[in-house]
């Protein structure tokens, strides 16, 4: 990693960690989920940008895929199993889109970039999906799902920088699966 890309990391860092601090100062809807789209809005720069400084355009490639293909996916469920939001606004609650994007965003952090940067990136999605449920938007399993959406996007989309392991989706007639390989 160059040195502006260093020093830029500081910046997704530390508006996680103030997103962390946020909770605490949240106590209206409208506060939650203005903090749950700067979680994803942060996680989505994050994504794209940092691997974009490093010269890593592959990396931003596939955060940008990963992303896209979540979305993408929890917009087809919505369609599909159309559920009523808690604040009763509209039937588009099952699964939660900020959260998918959210996870897709921090899943390809994780699987391109490694733990250091993938755990408190993971640790602002589920702070996104949280803020879901307190703005009154999602059930809780509007989130878990979209969760699962996000990750699995991330971390069959992105591949990890070094080569050590990749993950392949594969399918025909009779049968799909995923395949994941790791050198040691």
């Amino acid at each position: 990693m160059g040195p502006s890309a260093r020093s830029l990391l500081g910046v997704p860092l530390a508006a996680g960690l103030a997103l962390f601090a946020q909770p605490a100062a949240a106590s209206t809807q409208d506060d939650w989920a203005a903090l749950s789209n700067i979680g994803v809005g942060g996680l989505a720069a994050w994504s794209l940008g940092v691997p974009l400084i490093d010269g890593d355009s592959a990396g931003a490639l596939q955060a940008g895929g990963s992303m896209a293909a979540s979305f993408l996916v929890a917009t087809g469920m919505k369609e599909a199993f159309p559920e009523t939001r808690p604040d009763g606004s509209d039937r588009r609650s099952f699964p939660s889109g900020h959260t998918s994007t959210a996870f897709g965003a921090a899943a390809s952090i994780w699987n391109r970039r490694g733990a250091g940067e993938g755990v408190p990136a993971m640790a602002v999605a589920s702070l996104v999906g949280l803020a879901r449920v307190k703005a009154d938007k999602h059930h809780w399993y509007d989130v878990v799902a979209g969760a699962a959406v996000g990750t699995t996007a991330g971390l069959l989309i992105t591949h990890d920088r070094s080569g050590k392991a990749q993950a392949f989706a594969w399918g025909d007639t009779h049968g799909a699966g995923v395949t994941y390989a790791a050198r040691f």
